[in-house]
């Protein structure tokens, strides 16, 4: 019973299978594409150099790689095997493609194109194909992955901490290492190419209570926990955003209280094609924030100002009443700066909701990668099922292909076909039918035995007949002694060649060959050489059912993971209706300072009525100082504590910030392969890094 939840929980040790078979056939998980062709044609335009120099710049068609790169790994993370897997997409049928590469053992696993090496340039004679092909490469990877253990909170290794119960700690540390240098306000950065990690495992839970995972999501299905993580490491530095304000998460980490700790192995998939289909050029969603910010900034202070001269003016009516009518005019010239300000106030919150409504578009752009993440599951678990084909193919069985909707029915099926008794049955009648086609083929050597035999018998007949009672022996030897004249023998060996060519014998000589080649049949069969045939054939079969079981108990597992990632995005598309709710909430505060604006606008109406009627202000002077104070401190509370504060948010410049996304973006779409790619090549590359399960020994 344990054994069989172990390899229930075992979802990620399908991906070491399917690395395996991808040694054997590389980029065949992308054949359902592999031979349809874009019509599209290469297209180049000229840009002009700051030299006037003419330049061409390769759009989109032509010859394209599509690379992807397979991490085997230690529980601790440790990289000790890198295969990759080359897809180059011949869109126009060139017949020859130069390509360039740093893999070793280089072999093209979906088709007979040949290929030779010019120096560092590998030409395949593609002849209007595809090329899919796999290779080795020693190479430091673009980032790097340490899995740390801990146990009631002090560090262990995965190997000690199998089959231990308690507080468990895993957590997955990401190294960038893969940069390239930018100017950035006239000095030289460092900006990291933005990889964003996905690490995804399956947890049973009668072992695993209490599941939490940061930068992550959980999905319970009730009898396992699907924990699916996701980190950006590089970024942080990238945009150089303080932690205080905004932390950027660049580890995964997931802790439970363990009962029997064991973990099936670990899939982690790295991707930069999240900001490599992002375009800042026109930039206008971040113009139009900073200029909210600055529109929103430039109003506080105006309103600032015209509430300290509201009060400067009412605090000298108060002092000098004498000089009453001067004081009524600063309090009216106050309230007129107040009125100003609420204007500045009302526009700068228009602005702000402007841009709140471009980020919310921006935003509603990042959750539209949620289908290419989604695919990319897909195209997993599409080429699992591909290498298992190919698999089950060179184990000599002829399957229909395997879909996520009919692989479980298949696979049963052919698990039933293997039964032992059939196959034994399969096994004997097959060497049966070779054994008698040997035997039989010696047929007429063994009838010309069994007829020199007959014959002597009838030899000894025809003399006992004549009155020569003897043995054919006797009668050979009497012969060549002279015992026996010639017209004897004449007749003797009429008689007997009479009787061969009667029905009779020859109805027994075919009876005697008959029986003596079934018994021959008989002998070979009981062989030991051909029942070792047969009990091998059995034997084989035994273990090929064991292994379609565990195929699609994997194959299973996986599905349940690709179910759980399909809820994952789901939520990330929530987050994006969170954005929107923002937006809603910026109205909010636009319709707030339309508002205040409309009461300064009052104020100031009032002011001047006040001005008018400056005899019967004098009584109510004092009061109103009090009021004015108050409005003073309390405006500029509301600067210091909320205008100001979401203004450094961003550091007051905008500008700095934008530049480091464009040139995160653009090292981005720099990074086009991992082994190689020629410059006249687009490209895109991805890594699934395996870890090893840790589990106890049987």
């Amino acid at each position: 019973m344990k054994d069989m939840k172990k390899r229930s929980v075992k979802i990620l040790s399908l991906i070491l299978c399917a690395v395996m078979v991808f040694s054997l056939v590389g980029a065949i998980s992308y054949a359902a594409g592999a031979k349809t062709r874009s019509t599209a044609e290469k297209e180049t335009t000229e840009t002009e150099t700051a030299g006037g120099e003419k330049e061409q710049e390769i759009t989109e068609g032509d010859v394209s790689k599509d690379e992807t790169v397979y991490v085997i790994a230690d529980a601790d993370g440790s990289p000790r095997k890198i295969i990759v897997s080359d897809w180059i997409k011949n869109s126009i049928g060139k017949a020859q493609i130069n390509d360039s590469s740093e893999l070793d053992n280089v072999t093209n696993v979906n088709g007979e194109e040949s290929s030779t090496v010019n120096g560092g340039t590998r030409v395949w004679d593609a002849e209007g194909n595809d090329i899919y092909y796999k290779g080795d490469i020693r190479k430091e990877l673009p980032v790097t992955m340490s899995i740390s253990y801990k146990l009631d909170g002090k560090v262990i290794s995965a190997e000690d901490l199998a089959g231990k119960s308690g507080k468990v700690t895993m957590r997955f540390d990401y190294t960038n290492n893969q940069y390239e240098e930018a100017e950035i306000k006239g000095e030289k950065q460092k900006i990291y190419v933005p990889f964003v990690m996905l690490t995804g495992m399956i947890l049973d839970n009668e072992q695993f209570k209490n599941v939490e995972v940061s930068n992550g999501r959980l999905v319970n299905d009730g009898s396992h926990t699907i924990v699916a993580g996701i980190a950006m490491p590089g970024l942080q530095e990238n945009l150089n955003i303080d932690k205080e304000k905004l932390e950027l998460p660049d580890y995964v980490e997931i802790t439970a209280d363990v009962t029997d700790f064991e973990v099936a192995a670990t899939l982690s998939l790295a991707t930069n094609e999240v900001f490599g289909d992002i375009n800042l050029e026109e930039g206008d969603s971040i113009d139009k924030l900073k200029e909210s910010l600055d529109k929103l900034s430039d109003a506080m202070e105006q309103l600032l100002d015209g509430s300290s001269a509201l009060y400067d003016g009412l605090e000298t009516l108060e002092s000098k009443s004498g000089e009453l009518i001067d004081g009524v005019s600063q309090l009216a010239s106050g309230a007129g700066a107040l009125s100003d300000g609420a204007g500045a106030l009302k526009n700068g919150t228009q602005s702000l909701k402007d841009g709140a409504g471009d980020l919310a578009g921006g935003l509603n752009k990042l959750a539209a990668n949620n289908e290419s993440l989604n695919g990319g599951a897909r195209q997993v678990f599409d080429s699992l099922l591909a290498a298992a084909d190919s698999q089950l193919a060179a184990a000599g069985l002829s399957i229909p292909a395997l879909t996520v909707d009919n692989y479980a029915e298949v696979l049963d099926g052919v698990k039933g076909s293997l039964d032992e008794n059939t196959v034994y049955n399969m096994a004997y009648n097959t060497a049966l039918d070779a054994v008698t086609g040997k035997v039989r083929a010696q047929e007429t050597a063994i009838c010309a035995q069994v007829e020199v035999a007959v014959r002597g018998k009838v030899l000894e007949g025809v003399l006992q007949a004549a009155g020569m009672p003897m043995t054919a022996e006797q009668y050979e030897a009497a012969v060549n002694a002279g015992g026996v004249d010639a017209d004897t023998q004449a007749m003797v060996a009429g008689a007997v060649d009479n009787q061969m060519q009667s029905s009779d014998i020859r109805g027994q000589i075919a009876a005697a060959t008959e029986s003596k080649v079934q018994e021959l049949i008989q002998q070979n069969m009981q062989s030991s050489e051909v029942m070792s045939q047969i009990n091998a054939a059995v034997e084989s079969a035994r273990n090929g059912a064991g292994s379609i079981a565990a195929l699609k108990a994997q194959l299973d597992s996986y599905y349940e993971f690709y179910n759980g990632l399909l809820s994952y995005t789901a939520g990330v598309a929530k987050a994006n209706e969170g954005a929107g709710a923002l937006l809603g909430g910026a109205s909010e505060l636009a319709d707030g300072a339309s508002d205040l604006y409309d009461g300064a606008g009052t104020l100031r109406e009032g002011i001047g009525r006040l001005q008018s009627g400056g005899g019967a202000l004098t009584d109510g002077v004092s009061q109103l100082a009090d009021g004015a104070l108050q409005l003073s401190d309390g405006l500029k509370e509301f600067s210091e504590e909320g205008v100001q504060k979401l203004v450094d948010a961003v550091d007051g410049d905008l500008d700095v910030l934008v530049s480091r996304l464009r040139a995160t973006v653009d090292a981005s779409k720099n990074y086009r392969s991992f082994a190689g790619i020629s410059e006249d090549m687009s490209g895109s590359v991805k890594f699934i890094y395996k870890t090893d399960a840790v589990e106890t020994e049987e």
